[in-house]
């Protein structure tokens, strides 16, 4: 009799000690987890607050993200503007089949409006392109009646208005305004009914200075 209870003593002090060690392997286990827990919102926590403090400092010095890297150009920006464009133009050429657009400079967005840079007159050109390509005729107005022929070349293009025909060849005008930001140009580009001043399509784009820099673009008014 003896003997059976003291052997059930045995296995009961056993299962007394497995228990206890499981007990103790979960509770430190617990604790691990809870300690890893703490230790990584505490690292988010501190990421996220240098992370704030950085941008908080970028703003007050005026800093910019700049890519170490990119492929973006300005014609890249430009052919978006003139998709836009198109895209609205669509409707106006179902009801005027005969659509030819003056391209004008596009100007700093003053009290004048009548200064421009290397971009303004960039951004003009590289739209005639895009636009002719669309299909959509395009009239420059800044080539003369004739040729002219002197020593330092010949020449087709004036700024000299007794030189350029008085004629309205152009029945939509191309326009826009340049905006400035610390890191960016805002460019307004629309096109205008010439006999009905109707805005008949606009565009908004956002043209980064990064990219400006990479082709050396100045953006001094003339």
């Amino acid at each position: 009799m003896y003997s059976k209870l003291f052997n059930r003593f045995i296995v009961f002090f056993a299962l007394a000690n497995l228990a206890g060690c499981a007990f103790t392997q979960n509770n430190e286990s617990a604790e691990m987890n809870a300690s890893s827990t703490t230790q990584v919102n505490y690292d988010l926590a501190s990421m996220l607050k240098t992370a704030e403090q950085k941008s908080t400092q970028d703003n007050v010095n005026g800093s910019q993200f700049t890519p170490l890297k990119h492929h973006k150009t300005l014609a890249n920006y430009v052919e978006q503007m003139a998709l836009d464009l198109v895209d609205t133009l669509e409707f106006e050429s179902d009801t005027d089949t005969n659509i030819n657009i003056a391209v004008t400079t596009l100007v700093d967005l003053d009290s004048s409006l009548t200064k421009s840079n290397q971009l303004g007159n960039q951004i003009s050109e590289t739209l005639i392109h895009q636009l002719q390509k669309f299909g959509y005729g395009v009239v420059d107005f800044k080539t003369t009646q004739t040729i002219d022929v002197n020593s330092r070349g010949d020449f087709a293009f004036s700024r000299d208005i007794e030189k350029l025909s008085e004629e309205q060849m152009a029945s939509h005008v191309l326009a826009g305004t340049l905006i400035y930001r610390h890191d960016a140009v805002v460019v307004n580009t629309r096109v205008i009914n010439a006999h009905t001043k109707k805005i008949v399509a606009s565009s908004r784009k956002l043209i980064p200075i990064y990219v400006l820099n990479k082709e050396d673009i100045y953006l001094s008014s003339n």
